[in-house]
């Protein structure tokens, strides 16, 4: 399989045994905890086999080009898990693990990142390019402003709180127009240089894994969704802590390994990156993507959330922005980043 090494080879081979067990045990009634864990190993590694497999591809153009490929095509299993979780009527538990994605990302990954990257430096001061964080800052303030006032219309009671479908709609297709208007530039602007490292593994072989793990990612997601509920019941667990901290963890498992493994060698404007793009992916590109495809069922998605959340969200933006818009950060800010997370985490436990 092109120059794939026998670590690699081991992990292709091993993520291949797990998905296959979550379809033994989907199918076999098994016990639903047993397949619920067989279901998260197997979309967590068809998640890293999608990121080497575009991290491949993206090696032919520049870093731009490469972040926007993991970001965009690293999301498909979140992207397959909230679209069965509508279809299956778990509104909750789609509209928490896109959330959760964020909150996970940006408080918890990132303040990981931060800690260690601060650690690893000579002065004890983690420094990156503040261009992208404060690009993905505005994009998550775009994002958050629709889902505060839509709150905000709920609560008060008025007119347009009988319309949230409607407004949804029109402030995803305006929130993509925002994405598309910083994406296109950000990509053009870095891929004239190419990338400096030549992909090891071959076009034909890069896109088979792709395809490979984007089919098993959508017949995961399934298992993964059918094994959800009673699971839940089992380990006695809210929908809204499934969603906010086990799907999220799960489904962005990857991006966590991927941007502490960078910081730790210093590579702090690429672990940086890796966080605060599948940041922004989430938040202004397959939030309303997945509210646009939600019209399709009979359980739409909006961007209506618990005030709780919507707070919580604008809470985390500003927090991010201000952490990281200067281009440093020391461990203690890192440390507040996680701290935010688990106390969220904890809400959602007596939820």
């Amino acid at each position: 399989m092109g120059a794939l090494t026998n670590r690699e080879r081991g992990a292709l081979a091993v993520i291949v045994v797990f998905t296959a067990l979550a379809g033994v045990t989907r199918y076999s009634g098994a016990a639903a905890l047993l397949a619920f864990g067989a279901a998260t190993v197997a979309l967590a590694g068809l998640a890293y086999i999608v990121s080497f497999a575009t991290e491949q591809v993206g090696e032919r153009f520049g870093p731009g080009v490469t972040g926007l490929l993991q970001s965009t095509l690293g999301n498909l299993p979140e992207l397959f898990v909230v679209i069965f979780a509508l279809r299956a009527g778990q509104t909750v538990v789609a509209q928490t693990s896109i959330i959760g994605s964020i909150f996970a990302n940006a408080l918890l990954v990132l303040g990981l990142v931060l800690v260690v990257g601060a650690r690893r430096s000579e002065d004890g001061m983690m420094r990156f390019s503040q261009r992208l964080p404060n690009d993905t800052a505005t994009l998550g303030l775009v994002t958050v402003f629709i889902i505060v006032i839509i709150d905000l219309s709920v609560g008060a009671s008025d007119n347009a709180s009988h319309h949230v479908r409607a407004i949804s709609t029109i402030g995803a297709v305006c929130i993509l127009a925002v994405y598309a208007a910083w994406v296109i530039p950000y990509v053009r602007g870095d891929s004239a240089g190419g990338s400096p490292h030549p992909p090891r593994v071959a076009l034909p072989v890069s896109l088979t894994l792709l395809g490979v793990a984007g089919v098993g990612s959508a017949f995961v997601s399934d298992w993964f969704i059918h094994a959800l509920e009673p699971s839940i019941k089992q380990l006695g667990v809210s929908q809204a802590f499934a969603g906010l901290v086990i799907v999220a963890i799960a489904g962005n498992a990857v991006e966590n390994a991927t941007g502490l493994v960078l910081a730790y060698k210093g590579q702090s404007d690429l672990a940086v990156s890796v966080v605060k793009n599948s940041v922004a992916q989430i938040g202004a590109f397959l939030f309303p993507v997945l509210v646009l495809i939600s019209l399709l069922f009979s359980h739409s998605l909006t961007f209506q959330l618990r005030p709780v959340y919507a707070g919580a969200l604008a809470l985390t933006a500003l927090s991010v922005w201000q952490i990281t818009g200067d281009g440093e950060a020391a461990e203690f800010e890192g440390w507040a980043l996680v701290a935010i997370y688990l106390i969220l985490g904890a809400l959602t436990i007596y939820e």
